[in-house]
């Protein structure tokens, strides 16, 4: 599945993130603080991977004001996972889908690949094929991977407190 997004320029600051983690299924959520406004689609993308792992997009009015994820089996730990070093401030768009504008909801099944550092406080989702992409700050401590297309590519989980034990 393609999720294209429009990049606009950043205005202001970028938004904090409020991780939680479900202590009973290890559901990790991030929520952004204060949800975003703008006009668009509004639902849920959610994309699902052949382990049984799964990201959920909450949008709403355009835009990504959450992330829901579980993964089976656990992440995949890295040696060392560092976030790009160059990382775009922008707005991003979740736009309406022209051939069917009242669907609010999205499912597929994709590649999805889950990276944690060795710490598991950086998480790196990759979706889909490999290729080459630009990163842009989606919120203070979430970060997308995008495209040629501007098709979400990746998502970047950064500075995740420790999952309950």
């Amino acid at each position: 599945m393609k999720i294209a997004v429009q990049v606009q320029p950043a205005n202001g600051m970028p938004q904090e993130v409020e991780y939680r983690w479900d202590p009973d299924t290890e559901i990790l959520s991030a929520q952004l603080l204060p949800p975003a406004t703008g006009e668009g689609m509004s639902g849920s993308v959610g994309l699902e991977g052949s382990d049984g792992s799964w990201l959920i997009l909450d949008v709403s009015a355009g835009r990504i004001n959450g992330v829901e994820i579980a993964v089976w089996p656990d992440v995949r730990q890295m040696p060392s996972l560092q976030p790009p070093a160059t990382v775009e401030d922008a707005r991003v768009v979740v736009p309406s889908r022209r051939s069917q504008p009242e669907i609010a909801s999205l499912e597929s099944t994709t590649r999805l690949i889950a990276e944690a550092d060795a710490a598991q406080r950086n998480f790196h989702f990759r979706v889909g094929k490999p290729r080459e992409t630009r990163t842009v700050r989606l919120a203070r401590d979430l970060l997308l991977d995008l495209d040629e297309k501007s098709q979400i590519s990746g998502l970047w989980l950064l500075n995740v407190p420790p999952a309950p034990l």
